[in-house]
């Protein structure tokens, strides 16, 4: 019989992905997805027939369990929630219902169905905010700034919790960023290569970003999630972070996305305040070394490849 795996935010970027990771070991894959009258299935169009999909909600537990019992999973991945850093100023409530407690809820369900089931949580590297060392590592204190991230460092001990208290197979993932030409274009990375795309096209001259200085761990969301499915592999469950070890600026990501285009970003670009974030993350970077240890995972695609395969995509999508 092939393993059964559930997805929670299965229609999401990292979603997307992992489910052709999972169909490709031989997995049985189901999606959760919440009952609503418009859910895009753009990232899964070309696998979709091959997945199933259960209905749930992770403002509902009864919802949880009963998908839980529909799909039968060996592996729960759960990668559902509001998760624009932005936006949980503004829906700060909502963010710590859906991010927070509703890791709660699903482990709770997965405890009442089968305390079997092996649990992974996506964690954040918004978590460590603030930093307190460089680079950051599974030991590092967290100093959480924005609404997301405070319901992030509860979605993560709650996650140790239910391990520890229940002896949940319940691992962690403190993914620091990660991108694709699946990535939303309300996300800084789309943003700018999107925006690079119109300006060549001829749509657009300009692109108002934040602050160009805030500087982050970019990796391939594709290597994130084979360290997802790793986790699960372990016979011992532990929290890990998933990082590249490298840190670039927004300004560096411009510049080789405009450069791509055969562009000059300093022609294009304009500093905007209104896209400033009530308190700033000034500098992420992570230290890889326990997943590369314990889950002989490694990033493969380096920071220039990723900026320049976005661009790639996006210019070939305004083409169309």
């Amino acid at each position: 019989m092939p393993k059964r795996a559930l997805i929670t935010g299965v229609t999401g970027q990292d979603g997307s992905y992992l489910a052709e990771l999972l169909l490709e070991q031989g997995y049985e894959v189901h999606g959760m997805v919440r009952r609503t009258s418009n859910v895009n299935f753009a990232r899964l169009s070309h696998i979709q027939d091959r997945l199933s999909f259960v209905s749930g909600d992770l403002l509902d537990e009864a919802s949880m369990v009963a998908a839980l019992r529909q799909s039968r999973p060996d592996e729960v991945y759960n990668l559902a929630a509001q998760s624009f850093v932005t936006t949980s100023w503004d829906q700060a409530v909502f963010t710590g219902e859906a991010t927070a407690l509703g890791v709660t809820r699903l482990l709770d369900a997965v405890r009442i169905v089968d305390p079997s089931i092996r649990f992974y949580q996506a964690s954040s590297s918004e978590m460590f905010g603030k930093v307190r060392e460089v680079p950051q590592s599974e030991l590092t204190p967290f100093y959480p700034r924005s609404p997301y991230a405070v319901a992030k460092v509860y979605g993560h001990a709650i996650t140790v919790n239910y391990r520890e208290s229940f002896g949940l197979h319940a691992s962690s993932g403190i993914l620091f960023n990660h991108e694709s030409p699946r990535r939303g274009l309300e996300f800084v990375t789309r943003k700018i290569t999107h925006g690079v795309a119109r300006i060549k096209h001829g749509l657009d001259g300009k692109l108002a970003l934040g602050n160009l200085e805030s500087k982050r761990d970019w990796g391939f969301a594709g290597d994130y999630v084979r360290a997802m499915w790793l986790m699960l592999q372990r016979e011992t469950p532990s929290d890990y972070v998933i990082a590249t070890g490298e840190t670039h600026s927004v300004r560096e990501f411009c510049e080789v996305a405009f450069a791509r285009a055969g562009l000059d970003y300093e022609d294009h670009v304009v500093v905007d305040e209104r896209f400033f974030r009530p308190a700033e993350v000034d500098l992420l970077i992570g230290d890889p070394g326990k997943a590369r240890a314990e889950l002989g995972w490694a990033p493969t695609v380096s920071f220039v490849e990723l900026v320049e395969s976005m661009v790639d995509a996006d210019l070939a999508l305004l083409a169309r």
